[in-house]
Order: structure tokens, then sequence, then C-alpha cells
């Protein structure tokens, strides 16, 4: 008698020790999952080690690692499960009501006077779009649906709150790749960029001084957000979720009767929406259903609208400086900051030009395109809105 009940103890203990492990992550771990663990720990590790955009890259490489530690279905707490923790946070990002706010923080934290100073910098912020639209037609070439082509093409603004936006209008499934890809390249821009910018250039060009720029008026700041709503909403109403956030933001900073409001928007709320943000990006790149050949051309296609942005930049001040006289020219060293990564962009542009002239400050002048091309993404956003969704 004692040994039957102490063989059903030892068989009811066995099962259940074999439940347990069902439930464990070692049971359901597969190659995608290590490698995608990979990832994110060589993410932590460029953010710590060279401090490449370590904000983004943080929690991107975390919320990999989050994503990534598999478990038995329904229990819900995957970002792809109903009603779990990480699928309400996600919500955020799927819906795309994040990438506004983050435009709003981005607005009560820059200093529009670069480009108020200078406006034909604005046309380098507009040139470097030619990565969006380039990397839009490469996509289409290759069979993926325009609405699909169109949301992959947005990585080449190097603006990832902007790819979200656009993603979840355009193409939901494909939102982890292609956010995960523009944040990325936006980390890697003191790799990619400079050796573009040396390609594309001569010894002659790379020294070329700018004048100094005016000093801007707070009038002229405070005009600049309401002009900059009404000219840019007007014509694509579809960016106006971005754009509008980013004025407004703007605003409160410049009219100088809302610090506590703009403190606000540029320092807790955007950090909260980043940690938010960067977490369920890299959540969501769980490998069972990210690990695709398409996330995989995703990836490379960012690359190429990458390079043909910073390129379309470069190439663009270099045309533009055939029609103005000496000592109006522009140093072609900062159409890299046409790209919206702000303001690691600009800060390459002044790297890459100390390489060659030690006196020569650059940081000031690539400001002006670079938050022009903010705007610039946000607008090239709200066209392709404007005849794909």
């Amino acid at each position: 008698m004692i040994t039957l009940q102490t063989s059903g103890f030892l068989e009811f203990v066995g099962r259940q020790m074999i439940q347990f492990f069902e439930y464990t992550a070692f049971a359901n771990f597969t190659v995608g999952h290590l490698a995608m663990i990979l990832v994110g720990m060589l993410f932590i590790t460029l953010a710590i080690t060279k401090e490449f955009e370590p904000l983004l890259l943080i929690p991107i490489g975390f919320g990999m690692i989050i994503g990534n530690i598999p478990f038995f279905p329904g229990l819900k707490i995957g970002i792809y499960e109903d009603n779990s923790v990480l699928n309400i946070l996600y919500d955020g990002v799927y819906n795309g009501w994040y990438p506004p706010l983050i435009f709003l923080g981005i607005g009560a934290m820059t200093d529009f006077s670069a480009l108020i100073s200078n406006p034909k910098l604005m046309l380098i912020g507009a040139a470097a779009q030619l990565g969006i639209f380039g990397a839009y037609a490469i996509a289409l070439a290759l069979g993926f649906a325009p609405h699909e082509a169109g949301a992959i093409g947005i990585i080449g603004g190097a603006d990832g709150p902007t790819a979200i936006f656009i993603s979840s209008k355009l193409a939901p499934e494909l939102m982890g790749a292609i956010a995960v890809s523009a944040y990325s390249y936006m980390a890697l821009v003191p790799v990619i960029q400079p050796p573009i910018m040396r390609l594309l250039t001569n010894s002659k060009e790379r020294i070329i001084r700018m004048r100094p720029p005016r000093q801007v008026s707070k009038t002229e700041k405070i005009l600049f957000p309401l002009i900059g709503i009404l000219l840019t909403c007007f014509i694509v109403p579809s960016g106006l979720p971005l754009l509008g956030m980013l004025f407004f933001g703007n605003l409160l900073k410049e009219s100088g009767v809302t610090k506590r409001l703009a403190t606000t928007a540029s320092g807790p709320l955007i950090d909260v929406i980043t940690i938010l943000i960067g977490l369920t990006v890299g959540a969501s790149t769980q490998a069972t259903s990210f690990l695709t050949a398409k996330s995989l051309g995703i990836f490379a296609l960012g690359a190429v609208s990458f390079v043909i942005a910073t390129a379309g930049g470069v190439l663009f001040v270099k045309f533009f400086n055939l029609f103005l006289k000496e000592g109006n020219k522009i140093n072609p060293l900062i159409g890299n900051s046409g790209v919206s990564a702000v303001p690691d962009s600009a800060r390459v542009s002044q790297v890459t030009g100390q390489e060659y002239d030690k006196t020569n400050h650059l940081l000031m002048h690539a400001m002006g395109p670079n938050v022009a091309g903010v705007i610039g993404s946000a607008v090239a956003a709200g066209i392709l809105l404007s005849f794909l969704y």
C-alpha cells in the first residue's frame, strides 16, 4: 500500500515537473530568440561603450531582451497578447499616439534661430528627404505594396517617431522592423555619414567658411511656429498630428510665459515617452514574428534610404553653390545634417569639418538644415499619407 502511494506521489511530482518545464523559457527557446537577444545586447553595448544614442538604444536593446524571452502561450504577458501590460503600453506605438508627444517635446527643446536667420538652409533639409522618396521608389520596384513602400521609405528621414507614426497608419504589420531600422540608423549617424561626406566633397569645399548667423529677435522666434504651422499644414493637413505638436511645443518655449509647460514637455514628458517607445519597440521584435525575409529586406532598404538622404543633402549644397557668390557659399559638409537626427547629424558636420580646419565651426550652421529636416520629414510623411492612406 505504501509502495503504491509512493509510486503515485512520484508520478504526480513528475507530471508537475514536466508541466513546470513546459512553462519555462528553456522549453520554448529557439535560435531566433537567441539571435535577437544578442542583437539587444549589442545595442546596449554600443550605447554604453560608444555612446551611440544611449537614450534610444538602451531602452530598445533591453526591450529586445524582454521580447525574446519565450513563454507559454496564453499567459497574457507578451506584447502581442491582448490586454497584457506590454500590449497596453504598445498601443501608443501601434496606434501612433506616442510620436506626436515626442514631437511636442522636440519642439519645446528646439531653437530654430539658425534656420530663421538663414532661411535658405531649409532647402537642404528638403533635399535630404530625397532618401524617403528614393527608398519608396526602390521598394516599389522590389515588389512591396505601395503602402508598405511608403512606410519603409520614411526610414530615410532618420526620424524614429515619424517612422512609427506613418507605419502605424500604412503598414502596422511591419512596424517593428521599420521602427528598429529607423532608430538603428539614427544611432549610427556618426559611423555612416562621414565616409559619404568625404567621398562627395573635395579639399577646397571642406574648408569653406560661412558667415556667422545674424541675431534673431524674440518676435521672429514667436512668429515662426505660428507661420510654420499655417504654411506646412495648409499644404499637407495629414501631417498635422506631428507638425502641430512640433510647432505648439516650440511656441511654449519661445513665448516666454509658459516656461513650466515647456520644461515639462521638453523634460519629464519626452523622457517618459522615450522610455515607453524604446522599450515597446524593442519588445515588438519577437523572433517568431520579426525574423522574416521581409524584415531583413526592410533593414537593407533602410540603409539605402539613409545613404541617399545623406548624399542628397551634400550634393544639393554643391549644386546650390553654383548659384552663390564667393563669400556666400555653403560648406557642403553641412548637407548631411538635412536628415532629422537632431542634433547628432549636425554634430557630425562639426566634427568632420574640424578634421580639415580646426578653427572652422560648422555646428551653428548645421543646426539650420538639421531642424529643417525634422519639419521636412514630417511634411514628407504627410505627403505619403495623403495618397497612400
